[in-house]
């Protein structure tokens, strides 16, 4: 047995659900089920840019060791964090859902679309949830709308796109934390190799979509070299990109389950700092982070690149408290 989970007759809610749910389909390690969708936008309470979030898929697949989503299948019975990418949850029937949904949502509120869990990993291809909900989108105008992925699988849905485009505020942001191969396989081990994401901002800008990279997240003294970001943002303007956002990362605990050990095997000179620091919170807040901001400055403007589109201004994230620095930003 791969996964601990609780007793069906102990479980309520989301947990229920998810133990009732059929096997749809395997492959290696990883099994995806459908799941009933009690509702599919979610509000969000954190200060963040957006007011409601959607993530077609419970789970994601790609298995970054630092995602701080995994808790989100304890909600289901399911403790142990590896069931967060081998067991993947396709939400149905969200396009209807959607659509009464938005009868109640003021247009000018923006809407984030895969903001915990990537609404274009492998199951997309087979389930095509996203692309179901793009296409209310498509259907209706005056929205604001942002979709967030690490896949290139998000240029199959170019004419999708362009359709919102055309009577909505959108836009597409690709997450690419470098450009080295062997690096981003380590980091990302299941996401599509960062060229091919780079290939997706080519064919989403040549399209006249509005799309930018997300160095997201910057991991200290692993890709917050000037060369590593620099050599990110130069690919990004030549893809055309329109900006370029970096923010360090965070760390929840039971993310830290995950990615200290992962240090551990992979940068063990690095794991006491991450412990010393992340061990007190999740933030790395101080002289690092605005290091980090200038230093990110610094290569947008060499670039051309804008620090964020309209709707995420810097401003609107949380303060951050003074703090000391384990990470000397070389």
């Amino acid at each position: 047995m791969l996964f601990q989970i609780e007793p069906e007759s102990t479980l309520k809610g989301i947990a229920r659900l998810a133990a009732e749910s059929a096997l749809l389909e395997g492959k290696r390690q990883v099994q995806y089920f459908q799941i009933a969708a009690r509702s599919v936008l979610n509000p969000c309470k954190a200060n963040m840019p957006f007011r409601w979030t959607i993530n077609p898929y419970r789970g994601c697949e790609f298995g970054c060791p630092y995602c701080y989503a995994r808790y989100t299948h304890e909600f289901m019975g399911m403790g142990d964090g590896r069931a967060f990418e081998d067991r993947i949850y396709a939400k149905s029937d969200t396009a209807r859902i959607l659509k009464s949904e938005l009868l109640r949502v003021a247009r000018d509120e923006p809407i984030a679309i895969g903001t915990a869990t990537d609404p274009y990993q492998p199951a997309e291809r087979h389930f095509e949830v996203t692309r179901g909900i793009l296409g209310v989108f498509a259907a209706g105008k005056g929205r604001r709308v942002s979709i967030t992925t690490k896949s290139d699988l998000v240029a199959r849905d170019t004419d999708l796109l362009r359709a919102i485009a055309r009577g909505n505020m959108l836009h597409v942001n690709i997450s690419i934390t470098t450009l080295s191969v062997d690096l981003a396989r380590l980091l990302e081990p299941r996401a599509p190799r960062p060229d091919l994401r780079l290939a997706a901002v080519e064919q989403l800008a040549a399209a006249g979509i509005a799309v930018g990279v997300f160095a997201m997240p910057v991991l200290p003294l692993i890709t917050d070299c000037r060369e590593n970001l620099e050599q990110l943002a130069r690919a990004a303007r030549s893809a055309g990109a329109r900006y370029l956002c970096g923010n360090v990362l965070f760390l929840r605990p039971s993310a830290q389950k995950f990615f200290f050990p992962f240090l551990a095997e992979r940068f063990p000179h690095l794991l006491g700092r991450y412990q010393a620091r992340y061990g007190a919170s999740p933030y790395i807040r101080g002289a690092y982070v605005e290091k980090l901001k200038r230093r990110l400055g610094e290569i947008r403007d060499r670039y051309g690149l804008a620090e964020a589109p309209v709707e995420y201004r810097p401003e609107q994230w949380e303060d951050a408290e003074p703090q000391g620095s384990l990470f000397p930003l070389q």
